[in-house]
């Protein structure tokens, strides 16, 4: 990242849950100052830009926090640079004033992670803290000179930013003149602006998608050979493409949830489907969709000694332990309805890592390459689909070179697990206690 901000010209781009207050982080941030200071005293001054999108509970936690990081950044450059602080339209009135830090967190985030400089584009589960620098396992895909990706997640980072609260340099924040308020406004109207306004970038990008099928695709059928020969310059069809997948419930838009579901319905027998999340707390109607179809499936998810939460002070400790619950009843499950050979659970697990890869890699029937693979923020639970903002995309491949490097990956994660089976339940460390049982139905749609 700090590469490829040294030689940014144009737009460095950044959507994350929070950005973290270390040392790393603090490199990242003058990283970003010394390139701002270089476009003003270039012979002709860049228009470089710079546009942050964090969420506005996690980005405001402890005195020490994402703003204070970055509020040099807005007062030394304020026509360049942009913070903007997505606030859930769902934590409002007396829920907002009674809420706790940290835990008002749970009602709804902005959990998009995108990083992006001029025409690259960096999607990830990933956010911008240190743990994620050193020993947190994650997934990257770095998309090299792709204009078309990056003009859409620069419109989608705008989107959301305008519908967001503007970090100020005094440190106040600020809504978009004329943008209702997410949680002094009316939430319908606030929801029906903000659907608005993303739902513009998602059809434009959709139109100029099609057009561009309709000339890969269709008009090659006119060109005779002599034409294709004289065209000389035209690029080949691509074996490539990359669909963005947006997810933000609280605006009524499904696009991520849909095709996710689509993809699981349609994986026929024979089929591969290795699933990868850091907290496994799947939706029911993914539950049912895995335990209900034909293919086969790799369920890939966090030991509870390398879950994010492992250890944790207070009611947050208990989180593993929810998991465990989560995946034995799922376990169970499998095995009631005589699956275990069709659907297998396994636990990643490195010593002194945590584990926060999400995605999906998909192998048709009979074939030991990956043709498509998801990759993003969300983590296929009932937060990711209910209530927080995710994006990822489906990278849908014919390149064989390309379905060798996701195989390898998907390979390199798998193998650091073990098969989860009836005796990884009968561990001393896998006793759940039994408050943890009972309150986990009451709050798994949160976590």
């Amino acid at each position: 990242m700090k590469g490829q901000i040294k030689v940014a010209k144009r737009r460095v781009v950044m959507a994350s849950l929070y950005l973290g207050t270390g040392p790393l982080e603090q490199e990242l941030v003058d990283c970003l100052e010394s390139t701002l200071e270089k476009s003003l005293q270039a012979k002709f001054p860049s228009n470089l830009k710079v546009s942050i999108l964090l969420d506005f509970t996690r980005g405001s936690r402890g005195r020490k926090n994402s703003r204070t990081m970055l509020l040099p950044l807005l007062q030394r450059f304020p026509e360049q640079v942009r913070v903007s602080l997505f606030h859930t339209p769902n934590l409002r009135g007396l829920l907002r004033l009674l809420i706790p830090e940290r835990f008002n967190e749970t009602i709804g985030l902005q959990h998009i992670k995108v990083y992006l400089f001029d025409n690259n584009v960096i999607l990830s589960g990933a956010n911008l803290s240190d743990s994620y620098f050193t020993n947190r396992q994650d997934r990257y895909v770095f998309l090299q000179d792709c204009p078309d990706v990056a003009d859409f997640f620069t419109e989608l980072v705008d989107a959301v930013g305008d519908v967001s609260l503007q970090l100020q340099g005094d440190d106040t924040v600020q809504m978009v003149e004329g943008m209702v308020h997410p949680y002094k406004g009316d939430r319908a109207a606030y929801c029906k602006a903000a659907n608005k306004r993303v739902m513009d970038v998602i059809n434009s990008a959709r139109t100029r998608q099609q057009m561009l099928h309709a000339q890969t695709f269709h008009s090659d059928s006119l060109w005779t050979q002599e034409d294709t020969a004289a065209a000389g310059d035209r690029r080949p069809a691509p074996d490539t493409w990359i669909y963005p997948l947006i997810q933000m419930k609280p605006f009524e838009i499904q696009i991520d949830e849909i095709v996710t579901e689509t993809l699981l319905t349609e994986a026929e027998r024979g089929a591969k489907v290795y699933l990868t999340t850091g907290y496994f707390n799947l939706t029911q109607a993914y539950m049912d969709l895995v335990l209900g179809t034909r293919a086969e499936y790799q369920i890939l998810l966090a030991s509870p000694e390398v879950n994010g939460f492992f250890g944790a002070k207070g009611v947050a400790g208990a989180i593993p332990a929810a998991y465990v619950h989560i995946e034995q009843q799922f376990y169970s499950e499998v095995c009631s309805l005589g699956q275990q050979e069709r659907v297998q659970l396994q636990e990643y697990w490195r010593r002194g890592w945590t584990f926060h890869a999400k995605g999906l890699w998909l192998y048709l029937a009979g074939s030991s390459l990956p043709c498509l693979t998801l990759i993003g923020s969300p983590n296929f639970g009932y937060r990711s689909v209910h209530r927080d903002l995710e994006a990822q995309i489906a990278i849908v491949t014919e390149s064989r070179a390309l379905q060798q490097q996701l195989h390898q990956e998907q390979e390199q994660l798998y193998l650091r697990s073990g098969v989860v089976s009836s005796a990884t339940f009968e561990q001393p460390s896998r006793q759940v206690k039994l408050w943890v049982k009972m309150v986990t139905p009451l709050i798994k749609n949160f976590f």
